[in-house]
C-alpha cells in the first residue's frame, strides 16, 4: 500500500499533510458555527449582547399597550376609560424610550438608529455590517414611534362628544379638539398598516433569512455576523431608574393638569323640602 509514496516514509508525509489541513479547519468555520475568523486571526464568538433588558421590557409593554389601546378604542363604550389609561401608559413608555435613546446601551441609542438611516445603499447592496437595526428597520422604528406619539398627543386633547375627554382637552378650543379627534380616529388605520408591515417583516426575516428577531428581543442576544460587531455597552440600572422616573413624572403631570383643568361640579340647588 502507498507504494507510490515510498512505503513507510510516504505514509508519514501523508499523515503530516493531513494534520496540517486539520489544523487549518477551525479558521474556516462560518459565523453559523461556534466561531469564525475574518482572515486575519480575529476570532468571533457566536453571539453578541444586542438588546438590553430595559429596552426589551419597553418593547413588549409598548406592543401590548398599543394593541390594547386600539382594541378598547375600537369597542368604545364602557372601555373608553381604559382606553384613556392605556394612552397614559403609552405616553410614559414613549418618554422612557426618548430618554433611553440618550442614556441606554449601544444599540438602543438614537445615534445608532439615525446613523442606520443613511446606510440604505450599503444595505441594499449587501454591504451592511452593523449590528442592531438595519436601515429599513430604523425607518420602521422611527415611523412607528412618531405615529404613536401623534396618537398619544391627539388623544390627550380628544373627545368623543359623549362621555370621554382627554386630560388636556380643556387647553384647546372645541373646534381644535374636534379636528384632533377626527385625525386620531383616522390615524389608527395607518397605525394598523405599520403594525402589519412590522409583523410581516419579522416573519420574513425569521422564515426566509433565518434571523430569529423575536428570540433576540426576548433573550437580548443575536448571532454575530461580522467581526466588527461588538457587545452592547452602557445602559446601567441607575440610567434605567432615571428614565422610568422621568416617564412617571410626565404621566403624572399630564394627569394632574387634566384634573386641575376640570370644571368644578355645579352646586346642588337648595332643597325646598321641609
Amino acid at each position: 500500500m502507498l507504494v507510490g509514496l515510498g512505503g513507510y516514509p510516504g505514509q508519514v508525509r501523508l499523515f503530516r499533510c493531513c494534520w496540517q489541513l486539520v489544523r487549518l479547519i477551525p479558521l474556516r468555520v462560518t459565523a453559523g458555527g461556534r466561531g469564525c475568523s475574518d482572515g486575519e486571526g480575529v476570532e468571533m464568538s457566536g453571539h453578541i449582547k444586542l438588546w438590553d433588558a430595559p429596552l426589551r421590557l419597553f418593547h413588549w409593554l409598548f406592543a401590548g399597550a398599543v394593541i390594547a389601546a386600539i382594541v378598547t378604542g375600537w369597542i368604545g363604550g364602557n372601555l373608553m376609560p381604559w382606553h384613556g389609561r392605556l394612552g397614559l401608559l403609552v405616553l410614559g413608555l414613549l418618554v422612557f424610550r426618548l430618554v433611553w435613546g440618550f442614556i441606554g446601551s449601544t444599540y438602543a441609542r438614537w445615534s445608532r438608529i439615525f446613523g442606520a438611516t443613511v446606510g440604505v445603499k450599503a444595505y441594499l447592496q449587501g454591504n451592511w455590517r452593523e449590528a442592531g437595526h438595519n436601515p429599513l428597520g430604523a425607518f420602521s422604528v422611527l415611523a412607528m414611534l412618531l405615529l404613536v406619539s401623534f396618537q398619544v398627543t391627539s388623544g390627550l386633547m380628544a373627545t368623543d362628544d359623549i362621555a370621554f375627554q382627554g386630560p388636556l382637552y380643556a387647553l384647546i378650543s372645541s373646534e381644535t379638539g374636534s379636528a384632533l379627534s377626527g385625525l386620531h380616529r383616522q390615524a389608527k388605520w395607518l397605525l394598523l398598516v405599520l403594525i402589519g408591515m412590522h409583523i410581516a417583516a419579522i416573519i420574513y426575516y425569521t422564515m426566509v433569512m433565518r434571523r430569529p428577531l423575536v428570540r433576540a428581543m426576548i433573550k437580548g442576544r443575536a448571532r454575530r455576523e461580522h467581526p466588527a460587531q461588538q457587545d452592547a455597552r452602557g445602559g446601567s440600572l441607575l440610567a434605567a431608574v432615571l428614565a422610568i422616573a422621568l416617564a412617571a413624572a410626565c404621566v403624572w403631570g399630564a394627569q394632574s393638569v387634566g384634573d386641575w383643568l376640570k370644571p368644578e361640579p355645579a352646586a346642588a340647588a337648595p332643597s325646598l323640602d321641609w
